[in-house]
């Protein structure tokens, strides 16, 4: 990447390409992350619009301060060097204004508010003024500057042509791993934070057509960071202090910072060399207005507060006296940004226990109409999803795989296609993972097999209630297109729903993900099995639609409470 400071041009047009999202893929990402909805029933989310602690203002006011300003902490020095200008009496220890420096969230969440703010984005106004606050933006912003992202130029080359890069192009390399790491700052706090992640929304929805889909390729990235609460100051402090490249790589990898910021790191000379460039798929800005509280007392110093901070002061320190053609514009009520920062800052990042239970049944090689109108079975294109899903497992997801079906009277009901154990362990001198790819890619439904759905789950949830652990979420995902029949091992409703109630252990629960594909599928029966588990059953009746139905369902079951 090229110092994108450099570069005044607008943005590259159109999205980089990410993974293909269908049927298995976004049934893996609801699990891949180690969150879920389950999670959310047991230890509900804060419902503050600002998650994460508050703390006092980084400096004491004096009694004689006629004005106190709160600015967001790059622009802070240039408020304070203005400010200083305006004191008519060295002698006082007191200046008559006082400067604060300050992440936009954390002046939101504090009681006690400035009579000036700057934040780091017009955006902070309208989500303070909703809490119950009374500022008003005088004026057009003091200044702006673009994200970026950056990063050690042995990673980030690979991400960009010139100074333009990609949020798709960063997330499908995260999810192949050709990014080491990815850290971000708290959506819910920082102004990087809430626009990245509504600038990672919005390239995502430039990928497909479905708004479900898109969020859930979102979430992919956010299920990769190596770090989701990552302060921006102190993000670049530590890297300055590195002088190990590779470290830096590994330990912070990408994020987004703005321009001006990273420009201050540039000039610093500093041992671990940064790049950045413009995410073209969805360009956002920090801006800085020059907001007044409504109870504000001294109107003639804030008057000559605003005109002591100069153009050329903003300009010297790095900031751009107006917006990057082709930035994103930003929603004008305030849910718009808030929505998805809340999904976003509250995915519960916790190690994965998953078993996959897919349906071999003979009813899976039933013709349907593909997406785009082709013509493939259900197996087929379960088959051609499934090489895609082993990518979007995070690291430290333990998961196995059976395929249910009973093509003999004295066949199994189901069978290990890949033993459970550690995503990235060995397993016959490959990585799980790649074995997992491989047992999707090479899957096969038996004609004329029959279906045992409830043995299959009662095993399942037998096999990882004894897996369950502190710290860890532990589910059954099965996949199934019928309704249980056809074999040795039929049962009623009743029989298997007295059994599966019979196994359940309050201090060992496993939620049964149960995902009911096609018309002729028992949704009652998955209902209730996943119900009495506690976890969530989704149909999907038209497999042209599955994904889309998987999608909109998660994130349905995802949505903090």
């Amino acid at each position: 990447m090229d110092d994108p400071v450099a570069h005044h041009g607008p943005p590259a047009g159109g999205a980089g390409r990410v993974l293909l999202a269908t049927v298995i893929v976004l049934l893996l990402v609801a699990v891949a992350g180690g969150t879920t909805w389950w999670m959310y029933s047991r230890d509900p989310a804060p419902t503050s619009n600002v998650a994460g602690p508050t703390r006092s203002p980084s400096a004491t006011t004096c009694p004689g301060v006629k004005l106190r300003v709160v600015a967001a902490p790059e622009i802070a020095p240039v408020v304070t060097t203005a400010a200083k200008t305006l004191d008519d009496n060295e002698a006082n220890p007191c200046d008559p204004i006082e400067v604060v420096a300050e992440e936009p969230g954390f002046t939101v969440a504090n009681a006690a508010k400035p009579d000036v703010w700057i934040p780091s984005s017009t955006a902070w106004v309208g989500i303070a003024n909703a809490g119950g606050a009374a500022f008003r933006a005088q004026g057009e912003p003091l200044a702006h500057s673009p994200i970026v992202l950056a990063g050690p130029p042995g990673v980030t080359n690979g991400l960009a042509t010139g100074d333009r890069t990609s949020w798709a192009k960063l997330t499908g390399a995260v999810a192949a791993g050709r990014v080491p790491a990815v850290s971000m700052p708290d959506a819910q706090a920082s102004t990087i934070g809430l626009l990245s992640v509504y600038a990672v929304n919005a390239a995502m929805a430039r990928t497909t057509p479905d708004s479900g889909i898109a969020q859930l390729r979102a979430l992919t990235l956010r299920s990769r960071l190596k770090d989701a609460s990552a302060d921006p100051t102190k993000t670049l402090a530590r890297v300055a202090e590195q002088w190990n490249t590779n470290g830096v790589i590994y330990d912070v990898g990408v994020f987004p910072t703005t321009e001006q910021q990273l420009r201050t790191y540039q000039r610093g000379q500093h041992t671990v060399k940064l790049n950045g460039a413009f995410p073209a798929d969805g360009m956002v800005e920090a801006d800085y207005p020059f907001a007044v509280a409504k109870n504000n007392q001294d109107i003639e110093l804030t008057a000559q507060l605003r005109a002591a901070i100069t153009r050329t002061a903003l300009t010297k320190a790095g900031f751009r006296p107006a917006s990057l053609p082709g930035t994103l514009p930003l929603p004008k009520k305030p849910a718009g940004l808030l929505a998805p920062a809340t999904m976003w800052s509250q995915y519960k990042s916790l190690s994965t226990q998953v078993l996959l239970l897919i349906d071999a049944s003979g009813s899976m090689n039933k013709k349907i109409a593909a997406p785009g109108g082709r013509t493939t079975t259900r197996a087929g294109l379960l088959r051609e999803s499934g090489k895609f899903a082993a990518e979007l497992f995070a690291e430290d997801t333990n998961v196995g795989l059976w395929f249910f079906g009973q093509p003999t009277p004295t066949s199994p009901p189901h069978k290990e296609v890949v033993s459970y154990g550690p995503i990235t362990g060995p397993l016959d001198g490959k990585s799980r993972r790649d074995a997992l790819g491989n047992a999707m890619d090479e899957y096969r439904a038996a004609d004329n097999s029959g279906t045992p759905l409830y043995k299959s789950v009662l095993d399942g949830v037998a096999e990882m209630r004894e897996k369950v652990s502190p710290g860890t979420v532990t589910l059954v995902v099965v996949l199934t297109d019928g309704e249980d029949g056809e074999s040795t091992f039929k049962m009623t409703q009743a029989q298997f729903m007295s059994k599966l109630a019979a196994e359940q252990d309050p201090s060992r629960p496993v939620p049964v993900l149960a995902l009911g594909y096609g018309p002729d599928v028992d949704m009652k029966a998955l209902n209730a099995m996943s119900e009495a588990t506690g976890g969530k059953a989704f149909p999907a009746t038209n497999p042209a639609d599955l994904s889309s139905a998987i999608a909109k369902a998660f994130l349905a079951a995802h949505a903090p409470r």
